[in-house]
């Protein structure tokens, strides 16, 4: 019997577990957004237990809800065909279920997470009391502003008295929550209009996994920020009126330059070059102007920006921050920190600081607060959402009316404002949105005067390309990897795997692009995978919001993701054994927030999951084991070499020494193809194990096109034949005005 018009609009909704959305309104089941051919019996069937995780769904329930009681029909096989159809469509098995879980002899349960989206909004399903109900199940009334409550009348005098109390404390709960929703109310009526400044879609965008934040600054005439031009990132400068850019000159020693201030009074710049791989880099001091350039002397630090009296500065090093003239003199320490701090700025009062903090073990980011001491450090926003922190970047108003900062929420960074001491009894508002997409929005700064804030709205466009070595140039690859900014393909050539670069998801497919599926989703985040020796399983680094990079291993279909080790730390660059019985993997870099870590490269038996380490492997990290088992392959972490691990003899050489990133083995482990990402040209090169001879292969001059600003290495296709993701487009700026 189908499911009655009255019953559908009552429940009508969506229900998502997995890379699945079933919508009931339309009867429709889609994976990865493609819609999958299910009859309506079995759909009706998936309904009656996403409806209910979790629970169990007796088989009289889904007789009554899909049949009735007034229907004849063969119940016991119909349900058996349609629970098959129903697996089958989902890849679910009875043996070892993903999904649908049998009960014998009394129904089924679902027993995959299930978000439900109600109109549009994700809900979570209420559990325990519901809203108003007391524990003996009797509901309670709501006082609503401005509505007091009327008390029953009284029996006795005293309950008289009693009465006109509560009476009292209504009427004050009432005027409290009239106050509140006046001071809750927003102040404005319409979304900042946003207004773009450059047009050429070169600025370079941070990347916090590698703490690379994009520092900008305005003299109120001039926004400074870094460029991407000829591969590498420059510092330049864009007038607000019209948006013309122009390069500064920098010195040789700032070849890729990060900004971290503007002296208070616009005349000078305070840089580090974050082309360095160690984790703390010299500070230098430019003008505004150019050409000249000071380092200071005897300061390492991550990040640093002006004390207010423009003659100091405050840097922070390791989890310190410390303070300093502008020569290096008179160092003391300032505060000590539970993580390492960017983005560091004053109040206009010189009151208190903000600063971004990074936690090494969560790989989160959130906004803390100082004293202008260094006392009383704590969260701005400890309870402003149940999700993960994932905010950075604030910057006062000149008046100190507004902090604007940026937050990522749910794959999408947006930029927020806190209106300071407008709320009642002179307490912080919550944030306001100023964007809402739909480009990603990141490192906001305000002008020198008024309350205009500039940020950078991220446009990126990413092609994969292969080398064509008898053109010697880079083609583009095409479909379906056309969007993938990592790419591997099985040893027998049958199957490939990419990750997307716009969500971070992994793909895989057969080579002629047939049998193509969406391996992972967000809010699971890839970084990398390889594929088992035999091509039935792959090996990942990923992570969920919140938490460490982990590695996992999935079967070729999708199926049984697992967690290899339980650890609260993080792991990285796992790479099989030849018989696929073993896994090799390193640490994070420096880069990634575990500088005060120790290094070294690991061996895990997957069967027993007991870990060892390598033996000298201490300092070295992103191990790649050759294919024929002889070597195992990691760099030291400056990634100036690139070390060899012979497994016979148990020893170590150096098989180059240069800049090197993303080591990849030749399909016969006769030589690895590397990145040299710190040469102008960005070279990629191919060092021969037997010879030790290191050869150019290709750089940025083999591009087809001269709108290309700069590639990764992606991976290796059949043939040794190298594969860059190449970035066309990445970001430009804007400005908006922000509410009065």
């Amino acid at each position: 019997m189908p499911i009655s018009a009255e019953h559908q609009e009552k429940t009508a909704a969506r229900y998502r577990f997995g890379l699945f959305e079933a919508d009931s309104g339309s009867g429709e089941l889609r994976k990865s957004g493609v819609r999958m051919r299910l009859q309506a019996q079995p759909f009706r069937v998936l309904l009656c237990l996403v409806e209910r995780p979790g629970e169990l769904v007796t088989r009289e329930e889904i007789q009554q809800r899909l049949w009735g009681s007034d229907t004849i029909v063969d119940f016991d096989h119909s349900l058996g065909t349609a629970i098959n159809k129903l697996r089958d469509t989902l890849g679910d098995s009875a043996e070892n279920p993903r999904f649908i879980e049998t009960l014998a002899r009394r129904g089924y349960r679902f027993i995959a997470p299930v978000t439900v989206v109600n109109g549009g909004e994700t809900e979570a399903r209420p559990s325990g009391l519901m809203l108003g109900e007391t524990a003996g199940g009797a509901a309670e009334a709501a006082i609503a502003p401005g509505r007091p409550v009327m008390p029953a009348p009284a029996k006795k005098h005293r309950a008289g008295r009693r009465a006109t109390a509560w009476g009292a404390c209504a009427a004050v709960a009432a005027a409290g929550g009239f106050l509140l929703g006046l001071w809750q109310r927003p102040t404005y009526t319409a979304p900042p209009r946003i207004a773009q400044i450059t047009f050429s879609g070169r600025v370079a965008p941070g990347d916090p996994l590698f703490e690379s934040f994009p520092g900008t600054a305005t003299d109120g005439s001039r926004i400074y920020f870094r460029e991407i031009e000829n591969g590498r990132a420059v510092l330049a400068q864009a007038l607000i009126a019209d948006g013309e850019t122009s390069p500064l000159s920098l010195p040789d020693e700032l070849a890729a330059p990060t900004l971290g201030d503007l002296s208070p009074d616009g005349s000078r710049l305070l840089l580090r070059n974050h082309l360095a791989t160690a984790p703390e880099q010299a500070l230098w001091i430019v003008s505004t102007i150019g050409g000249t350039a000071q380092k200071i002397p005897g300061i390492l630090a991550h990040d640093a920006t002006w004390m207010p009296d423009g003659q100091h500065i405050l840097y922070a090093s390791g989890d310190s921050l410390s303070i300093a003239k502008d020569d290096g003199s008179e160092i003391h320490r300032f505060a000590t920190l539970p993580g390492r701090a960017f983005w560091l700025r004053w109040s206009p009062d010189g009151s208190r600081l903000r600063l971004t903090l990074l936690n090494s073990e969560t790989h989160t980011s959130a906004l803390w607060e100082l004293n202008r001491d260094g006392s009383g450090a704590h969260l701005l926003l400890p309870n402003w959402t149940s999700a993960p922190p994932a905010e950075c970047c604030g910057s006062w108003t000149a008046d100190g009316r507004y902090y604007v900062f940026q937050s990522a929420r749910s794959g999408d960074s947006n930029i927020w404002a806190i209106r300071e001491h407008g709320g009642l009894f002179g307490g912080a508002k919550r944030p306001i949105p100023i964007t809402n997409g739909p480009l990603d929005y990141e490192a906001p700064i305000t002008g020198r005067e008024g309350d205009r804030t500039f940020f950078i709205g991220l446009s990126s466009q990413s092609e994969l390309l292969r080398y064509d070595p008898n053109a010697r140039l880079f083609v583009p690859y095409g479909a379906p990897l056309s969007n993938a900014q990592r790419v591997e393909f099985s040893r027998d050539g049958q199957w490939v795997a990419w990750i997307r670069q716009d969500d971070g998801s992994l793909w895989r497919s057969r080579t002629d692009g047939t049998g193509r599926m969406q391996l992972t989703s967000r809010p699971m985040q890839v970084f990398m995978m390889h594929w088992s020796p035999d091509a039935r399983r792959l090996v990942l680094m990923a992570r969920q919001p919140g938490m460490p990079w982990k590695i996992y291993t999935m079967d070729s279909d999708g199926g049984h993701l697992q967690q290899v080790l339980e650890e609260q730390r993080s792991e990285a660059d796992p790479d099989w054994s030849p018989d696929g019985k073993t896994l090799v993997f390193g640490r994070l870099p420096d880069l990634m927030a575990e500088a005060a870590e120790p290094k070294a490269i690991y061996r895990v038996d997957l069967a027993s999951h007991q870990v060892t380490e390598l033996p000298g492997s201490n300092g070295l990290f992103s191990p790649r084991w050759s294919a024929n088992g002889k070597y195992i392959a990691a760099l030291s972490i400056d990634q100036k070499k690139l070390m060899l691990y012979d497994t016979a003899t148990k020893t170590w050489r150096v098989l180059a020494e240069q800049n090197i990133a993303d080591p990849v083995w030749s399909h016969d482990d006769s030589a690895i193809y590397f990145h040299d990402f710190a040469q102008a040209d960005q070279p990629i090169y191919r060092a021969v194990v037997g010879t030790g001879k290191v050869e150019r292969v290709a750089d940025l001059h083999d591009l087809r096109s001269a709108s290309v600003l700069d590639y990764r290495f992606a991976g290796l296709a059949p043939g040794d034949v190298p594969l860059i993701s190449a970035r066309t487009s990445t970001a430009n700026l804007y400005t908006a005005e922000l509410p009065q």
